[in-house]
């Protein structure tokens, strides 16, 4: 693969400086690396390989000569600018919700799809999941393509994180006054989230159900390739600072028993099966901080129906629910594509 210019919008926000220490762990072949975020972040310097690079503020002219974009500054941003800098030659690979349902535009996870890669040439833009969709799906891509999923009932616990740094101040700072006697505060979120959870996350719908909970119904079956697949989701923040953890329970179409799913998943891509309860061994989202892997255990079988089986499945939501994904598509695009 020859080297590309690259552009991270959003290189101040916790995803984007996620994105910078990937593209460098993974040796990611930058010929040149363009910080972009709000004027607001201008004098901010960031590293790379070593090198001291100056954040610029993004503008319509940002794109001249970026080959790869990497977009995490929010839905408003991406709508605006991903256009602008896809018809001056850059692909962009977004991380907002902006573009994932566009039908022309892939929806990529390349443990899952990495065919659809291809269809960057529609708009020159490649949308990343939601990050609780993306674990998800990883790990339940393989048990549908061995006997086929009729239906997925996840819940999940989500880390502040999944929110931003306002979310992390605040798990911090709630934490502090209630173990000092003090009233905490609440600005991010509408209720106290240190010692609680809240069944909550970004706005309900007119059905009563929240975007969060709807993207990880459409965005799965867009994933998957397969409509037929039916999706409900509960999707709860929790008073963890990084890794979202699921309780995902499957209906599939032909019989597999838990130690062919353990099976299945030990050499599948991405996942790491860590599932020994007699000796207290399953997923953990502190263990999962920091990790690459889509972390599954507390395999077992849903005695309540012929063919159901039960998951834990957790991964950190920043790194790979974010950050990793996105590069590992770049890695496909420039090997493949371009």
């Amino acid at each position: 693969m020859r080297s590309y210019n690259v552009a991270v919008v959003g290189a101040t926000g916790a995803v984007g400086n996620e994105m910078i220490k990937v593209l460098e762990q993974r040796n990611f072949p930058v010929k040149k690396l363009t910080l972009l975020a709000s004027e607001r972040s201008l004098g901010i310097d960031l590293t790379f390989h070593g090198k001291s690079i100056p954040v610029e503020a993004l503008t319509e002219n940002s794109f001249a000569g970026i080959e790869i974009g990497l977009f995490s500054a929010g839905g408003s941003i991406s709508e605006k600018y991903a256009p602008i800098a896809a018809a001056q030659g850059c692909v962009v690979i977004d991380n907002t919700s902006a573009f994932r349902m566009v039908p022309d535009i892939p929806l990529v996870v390349p443990e899952v799809n990495p065919g659809a890669i291809a269809l960057y040439k529609n708009r020159g833009i490649i949308a990343n999941p939601n990050c609780s969709t993306i674990q998800m799906v990883v790990a339940l891509k393989p048990i549908h393509d061995a006997v086929g999923i009729k239906r997925i009932v996840v819940s999940t616990y989500q880390a502040v994180s999944g929110t931003g740094k306002k979310a992390i101040d605040e798990l911090s700072l709630q934490t502090q006054a209630l173990l000092s006697f003090k009233e905490p505060v609440a600005k991010v979120y509408p209720h106290q989230i240190a010692f609680n959870c809240l069944p909550h996350i970004d706005v309900f719908l007119e059905n009563g159900y929240t975007k969060e909970e709807m993207k990880m119904v459409n965005e799965t079956k867009k994933i998957m390739d397969d409509q037929s697949i039916m999706v409900t989701a509960t999707t709860v923040r929790v008073p963890v600072f990084y890794s979202h953890s699921e309780s995902v329970n499957i209906e599939t179409k032909k019989k597999i028993t838990a130690d062919e799913v353990r099976k299945l998943l030990s050499t599948a891509p991405g996942v790491m099966v860590v599932d020994n309860p007699s000796n207290k061994e399953y997923p953990l989202a502190i263990n999962a901080a920091g990790r690459d892997e889509t972390f599954v255990g507390r395999i077992r079988e849903d005695e309540s129906i012929p063919n159901g089986i039960n998951l834990w499945v957790v991964s950190d939501n920043i790194r790979k629910g974010a950050a990793l994904n996105a590069v590992q598509i770049a890695e496909i695009l420039g090997s493949k594509y371009l």
